[in-house]
């Protein structure tokens, strides 16, 4: 029941503290972006006029990615958040970043957005935050 939504190019706008991944050349790209504001960081998922804004702490962000590992069925294994508005977000194949924005309204649905982040924009993420990738346990 899931479409995810590839975001594959990288923009950095160093003088206002914005890291933009978006989807290929198209019309209406989706966009994720990313802002350091103090203890928190500002997440905004958009696609055209559509628009989740998550303002998560930075500590419990990097942390929980620092974590993560694959988990086989499974599409995202941690959630940053409240019970009313969260990311989900798992490892997929080949090193893939899932990231599920959500809004839920209540036991009767939620709006979501679907993406995923292949390694080397991953990659690109996790150096930018900085995220101190967790040693894997033997």
């Amino acid at each position: 029941m899931r479409n995810f939504q590839t975001l594959e190019h990288i923009t950095i706008d160093d003088a206002a503290g914005i890291l933009y991944i978006i989807s290929g050349d198209q019309p209406m790209p989706a966009r994720l972006a990313f802002r350091r504001e103090g203890s928190y960081i500002a997440i905004s998922c958009s696609y055209g006029p559509i628009e989740i804004a998550l303002r998560p702490r930075f500590e419990e962000l990097t942390r929980i990615l620092a974590r993560l590992h694959p988990v086989q069925g499974l599409q995202t294994t941690r959630q940053v958040g409240t019970g009313q508005a969260y990311i989900g977000l798992g490892l997929g194949q080949e090193d893939s970043l899932v990231i599920r924005p959500t809004i839920v309204a209540d036991a009767t649905g939620h709006m979501c957005f679907n993406l995923l982040l292949p390694k080397s924009v991953r990659e690109a993420l996790f150096s930018w935050l900085p995220v101190e990738e967790a040693p894997v346990s033997e």
